[in-house]
Formats: structure tokens, C-alpha cells, sequence
């Protein structure tokens, strides 16, 4: 008895292939995105919980720079709450940046899951760089404002025998994390140019072209977007971009050098040298005969020669009496 061989079984195409082939139909999509919006909610939710559960210690942490300035001068650490839920509101807030910040990986990837189909291969590879670098630049900002601003206190506080300090809590924790979310951000700057730069949008001797200037915009945006007043918060961040900037406009030379945009077709090619004519098809144009397969070039047909214009009478003599 024999055993008739079984047919292999395709393989039915996953959801990435189909949607990078273009085989998904628009309804396919929305609902694509509506589940992976719905996936990334669902985990911000569960982080949320985590959040709100560690928000006390978080809140007990953001309180310790403000709490090292003012234990030796007033021997206390306390906080105010002006509102009746203002301290809960303010655990709801931290929860969610907190959620947020857990979750991060996850959302992040749902979102990216939706998005990499229409890109090729290599901008996939371009932005897990990137995106591997944000991340540290943005923990590297945010380090920075909490070190900054801690010491600012040191500053802003006036000594206990000239005003008694009083912070209300919700103030003083929105002062922090504004400044490290602000901080964070704009270390995201010079990554920006450099994510131009290989996408062949600006050359790395225009980015450095612009050096005045850019600099310029970093003070002035340093001291608008500071929460603090004091010079130092500005001009940390200031000179903290200027040095990530002439970093991204390090490795924007190195990458023009490296694909040769700056340099000529006729770089390689000598002064007293004459291009080679080698690589050119040259096609032959038909001849006068039919020598060779080409019809002959029909002889040109000469212009007639103009008809002379009459030269106009004056009306007496186009016109009798009686017309």
C-alpha cells in the first residue's frame, strides 16, 4: 500500500509582509492601528498603576535637592498644599509620568510596529540608531537639570533670617520636572541636525557654517525655557547644546566625507589630463545613401519666393463718385 506524499502548506504571510507589500487593504490598516493604539493604552493603564503605587517615593526623591538647602538653615523640610486634592492630583500626574516612562518600550514599540512597514531596510537601520541615541541623550538631559537645578536652590533660596520659605508641593514639583523634561528635549537638538545630515538634507560645512548662529539660538532658548532665573541653570544648558552640536557636526564631516558629497565629478581627474570619451555610446547618423541599412536624408524643399504687396491707393482712386 502505498503512501501518497501530503502537499507542502504554504506559509500564509504575516501581517508585516503584507503590510509592507502594499497587499493590505485601507480597512486593514485602520484596523491595525486602532488595535495597536488600543495594545499601547492598555499597557500605559497597567503602568499607570505601577506609577500611582511609587509615586510617594518618587515625590520623597524629587524632595530631596530642596530638602538639603533648607535643613541647615531652618532644621525642617516641609511642604504646603494650598487645594484639598491638590497633593492626590499630584500623585495622579507623577503616576502617569511615571506610567509613561515604564511602559515606554512597549507603546513605543507598538507604535513602531505600524509605521516600519513603509519604510526600506536601511531607514529602519537609520532610525534604530537614532533611536538608540535619543534615549541617552534624554536621560543625559534630564541628569543635567536635576543637578543644575539643585544647585540653583542654593541660590533662589533666600537664608532663613531674612524670609521664612514655605513651597507648595504641586509648585515645586512641577519646577523640577519641567526643567528635566525641558533639559531632556533639547538635548534632542543636535541629533535633529544629524538626522538631516544623513538624509543628505544638510552637509556638514553648512552645519558648521551656521555655528554663530546656532549658538545664539541655544542662549536664547536657554533663557526663555529655563525655569529658573539664575545665569548658571542658562548657561549650563546652553553650553551643554553648543557641545552636543559641534559633536553632531563632527560625525556630519565624517559622513559627507566618507559618501564624497563634497567633492567634484572631476576630482580624480588632472589639469593637464582630457577626459575619456571610452564610456560613451556613440550612435551613427544616417548618411546621404542607403549605404549601411540608412535611408537617405531627403533633399531640402526651397521656400517659394514672397508675393510682392500691392502698394494701397488713396481713396479718390478706389473709390467713383457715385460709391
Amino acid at each position: 500500500m502505498s503512501i501518497l506524499p501530503g502537499r507542502r502548506r504554504t506559509k500564509a504571510p504575516s501581517q508585516f509582509q503584507r503590510a509592507a507589500d502594499g497587499s493590505m487593504t485601507l480597512m486593514e490598516h485602520l484596523r491595525e492601528l486602532r488595535n495597536r493604539l488600543f495594545k499601547a493604552c492598555l499597557g500605559i493603564v497597567v503602568g499607570f498603576g505601577i506609577g500611582y503605587w511609587l509615586s510617594g517615593r518618587a515625590i520623597a526623591l524629587v524632595k530631596d535637592p530642596v530638602c538639603k538647602v533648607l535643613v541647615p538653615r531652618t532644621g525642617d523640610c516641609n511642604f504646603v498644599q494650598l487645594g484639598v486634592a491638590d497633593f492626590f492630583l499630584l500623585q495622579l500626574k507623577v503616576g502617569l509620568w511615571l506610567g509613561l516612562l515604564f511602559t515606554a518600550p512597549w507603546w513605543m514599540y507598538q507604535l513602531w510596529a505600524f509605521v516600519a512597514p513603509g519604510l526600506h531596510r536601511k531607514e529602519r537601520k537609520y532610525a534604530y540608531i537614532f533611536v538608540s541615541i535619543a534615549a541617552p541623550l534624554f536621560a543625559l538631559g534630564a541628569y543635567l537639570a536635576w543637578f543644575a537645578l539643585g544647585h540653583g536652590l542654593q541660590f533662589l533660596l533666600p537664608p532663613a533670617e531674612v524670609v521664612t520659605t514655605s513651597l507648595d508641593i504641586t509648585r515645586y514639583v512641577d519646577f523640577i520636572t519641567t526643567g528635566m523634561l525641558v533639559f531632556g528635549v533639547a538635548f534632542e537638538f543636535p541629533l535633529i541636525a544629524m538626522m538631516l545630515n544623513f538624509a543628505g538634507v544638510l552637509s556638514g560645512r553648512k552645519l558648521l557654517g551656521w555655528w554663530r548662529f546656532v549658538v545664539f539660538i541655544f542662549f536664547a532658548f536657554a533663557a526663555v525655557a529655563t525655569p529658573t532665573p539664575d545665569p548658571f541653570t542658562m548657561t549650563g544648558l546652553a553650553l551643554a547644546m553648543s557641545l552636543l552640536y559641534f559633536g553632531a557636526v563632527a560625525v556630519a564631516l565624517i559622513n559627507d566625507r566618507r559618501k564624497g558629497r563634497n567633492r567634484p565629478a572631476y576630482a580624480d581627474i588632472g589639469d593637464d589630463e582630457t577626459s575619456s570619451l571610452d564610456d560613451y555610446d556613440v550612435e551613427p547618423v544616417g548618411a546621404a545613401t542607403s549605404v549601411g541599412g540608412y535611408d537617405p536624408i531627403e533633399p531640402v524643399t526651397p521656400v517659394d519666393a514672397p508675393t510682392p504687396v500691392e502698394r494701397s491707393r488713396s481713396l479718390d482712386r478706389r473709390y467713383d463718385d457715385v460709391t
